[in-house]
């Protein structure tokens, strides 16, 4: 992805290039006069007032230190037709953008505080459009208690591209890292795994999708902040399911120094990923496309064997049931087992180019 010289503001070659330097809001008009109309309409009110923020009309964010408090960090791209559907509504693709960087806020058990957002609008972009996408902001923003902090905006001749830095706190060192493992920690998993795929899938006509639920799961995925405490009891590694379960399960391994065996008998499947997976003829095959798909955004975590139960019980009273599906033990890499045999594929999940 492509990162500026400078931040949170960018290069100002043109009056519409910079969020920061607008005088006051304008009076509505059918089109923005310029980049800082739309500022003022759209995006300030995502502020939610928040000092920090500086009303966007600085070219910085001043944020301050938090007692006995970790600042996370984590930033985010997404470009049309190849991270979102191409076509995709405009608020749901902003909601998007939103809980895929939030899911990295929940693997580290943080508490979201807020965002830094930059946007490439595409030739021909209207204001109608540019609404849309901020009512997606401040509709997620709202849900998950998260404020615009700054930004950027910028023309393009391509498609679509959005990128967020998000904020996090969590108390000082009690971040989960991906590294941490020991051997004889069991993996768990929260939710179900293979619904974003399928629902890809699904919006392609290739699954049937009666309900709408797995097309859904795709374009937005629930991000799993509930279980931070839980994670920051129990969990002594932990990463968000993006790339694909397999993928991200061998990140934590990795990161640890060790080896992870993952059992696809034992997958948490909804009841649209089980139907889908009845109606393969193999079933390993199945399992493993379920397990290397990505975009599920679900949690996976070490998690000592003694405290496996309580684990269970803290992330249940939070909404959010977890599974035991595999082990860390020595050596590197990831083994996927089905009936007992491996059947480790050579690609794990997603691959960023």
């Amino acid at each position: 992805m492509a990162h500026s010289t400078r931040s949170p503001a960018m290069h100002e070659p043109e009056a519409d290039d910079d969020w920061f330097a607008d005088d006051g809001p304008s009076e509505p008009a059918a089109e923005p006069a310029n980049e800082f109309d739309h500022i003022a309409r759209l995006l300030r009110p995502l502020t939610r007032g928040d000092p920090v923020a500086l009303d966007l009309l600085d070219d910085a964010a001043v944020l301050p230190s938090r007692l006995d408090h970790d600042l996370v960090i984590t930033k985010d791209a997404m470009a049309g037709g190849v991270h979102f559907l191409t076509g995709e509504a405009l608020d749901l693709v902003a909601k998007r953008l939103l809980r895929t960087n939030l899911s990295d806020l929940a693997a580290k058990a943080a508490e979201p505080y807020g965002y830094f957002l930059s946007i490439g609008w595409p030739s021909g972009t209207t204001v109608e459009d540019r609404e849309v996408f901020a009512r997606g902001l401040a509709e997620d923003g709202a849900l998950y208690d998260i404020s615009l902090l700054g930004g950027d905006t910028f023309s393009t001749s391509g498609p679509l591209v959005v990128s967020a830095t998000f904020l996090g706190w969590v108390p000082a060192g009690d971040a989960v890292l991906r590294r941490g493992a020991r051997v004889g920690d069991r993996l768990m998993v929260s939710g179900t795994i293979g619904d974003g795929w399928l629902g890809l899938l699904a919006h392609w006509g290739e699954v049937e999708d009666p309900d709408g639920s797995l097309v859904s799961s795709y374009r937005l995925p629930p991000p799993r902040l509930s279980v931070r405490d839980a994670l920051r009891a129990y969990a002594r590694a932990a990463a968000d399911v993006s790339d694909g379960l397999l993928a991200d399960a061998a990140h934590v391994a990795k990161a640890s120094g060790l080896r992870v065996m993952v059992d696809l008998d034992r997958l948490p499947l909804s009841p649209g990923a089980r139907n889908w997976l009845n109606a393969q003829p193999e079933a390993g095959e199945a399992r493993m496309s379920l397990a290397s798909g990505g975009d599920d955004y679900e949690i996976v975590c070490a998690v000592d064997p003694g405290d496996v139960a309580a684990f269970q019980a803290a992330a249940m009273a939070a909404g959010v049931p977890v599974r035991d599906i595999g082990e860390f033990v020595e050596g590197e890499g990831v083994c996927a087992l089905f009936k007992g045999k491996d059947i480790t594929p050579e690609r794990l999940g997603w691959l960023h180019g």
